[in-house]
Order: C-alpha cells, then structure tokens, then sequence
C-alpha cells in the first residue's frame, strides 16, 4: 500500500496549495484528480477552477472525476502520487444518492484506498465547524463529508490541518480517537 494523507480544513485556508507542496515533494510522477466540473456558466466557479489549474506544474497529469474515485483510484500506477481536490466536491457530487447507495459508495472508496500501491493525498474541507445546516441536504452534506473525513483520518499515515495560514502535523501534535471504525457497518 502506498502512503494515504489527508489534508483537511476550512475553505480558502491554503490546503489545496500544501497538498501541491506535498504532491511536489513525493518525487513521484502527479495526478491531480479534480472532482469539479467546470461551469462556464457560472463564472465565479470558472475562476476557481482556473486558478487551481494555472497553480499546477505542466507535467502534472489531471484528470476529471467528478463520481468514479475508486475506480480511478484502483487504476493508479505505483510510481504515480495521486492528489484528489476535493472530497467536499466529490461528496457534493453524490448527495443526491440514497443513504443505502451512500454507503455502499464510502465502504468501496475505503477499501480501495487501503489497496492501492501509489501515495495518495486527499483534499477536504472542514464543514461542521459551524452551525448545523437548517435544511436536510445541508446536513446530509455536512454528516456524510465530516464521517468520510474521520475514517480516512484513522486510515491515513499523516494528517494534517491547515488553517490560519498556518499547516498543522495533527498527526505529531493530536492523538486518534480509540476504536474508529474504518468502514460503515
């Protein structure tokens, strides 16, 4: 199994940038798996997505997947560093699916990651930091991001949070919570 690091926090805290550094640094060929959609339609989203792309080094492969991440994820090379931005889109991306659908989704990702021989590095977003969403898929959302972010925390070999400009090692500073379970029943 390669190496598994998740790299979490709130949004535009600088994640996305340290999860390039770390993809830089692994000497291993990139692939950046992008889990948005382009909407020329919405031009705020446009931007986003241009800047992330411009931040990339040429020779950095990308590929957009919006809904199959096991797949692409049971698919990669060992040579390869896989850098997956974001989980909080992928999540989006299947929210319309049933609870039952849900997790049979979470369980295969989860067992796939603990099979693949590249390093792998997750970007997501912390979501339940605030108040709780007053309408269902607000909440659905935020339950089904912030579980998926806890079991591949207690999978991953480095976790690290990033926020106020400042990147912590939660993995040298924190301690795991005692008996995580690692797949949904």
């Amino acid at each position: 199994m390669g190496k598994v690091i998740l790299v979490t926090g709130p949004a535009r805290s600088g994640k996305s940038e340290w999860a390039e550094t770390l993809a830089m640094q692994s000497g291993k060929v990139v692939v950046y798996v992008a889990t948005a959609t382009d909407n020329l339609d919405d031009q705020e989203w446009h931007q986003r997505i241009l800047e992330h792309q411009q931040r990339r080094p040429q020779d950095w492969v990308t590929l957009s997947v919006p809904v199959e991440l096991s797949a692409t994820l049971a698919d990669a090379k060992p040579y390869t560093c896989l850098l997956v931005d974001s989980l909080g889109t992928w999540v989006a991306n299947l929210l319309e699916q049933d609870e039952f659908t849900w997790e049979n989704i979470l369980v295969e990702l989860l067992e796939t990651v603990d099979l693949v021989a590249a390093d792998i590095l997750f970007v997501a977003e912390e979501v339940g930091w605030g108040v709780v969403p007053a309408y269902p898929l607000g909440r659905t959302f935020r339950d089904r991001l912030g579980s998926l972010v806890r079991q591949l925390g207690a999978i991953s070999e480095t976790v690290y949070l990033v926020t106020g400009g400042h990147v912590l090692n939660l993995s040298v500073l924190g301690s795991p919570l005692p008996n995580i379970k690692k797949l949904p029943e």
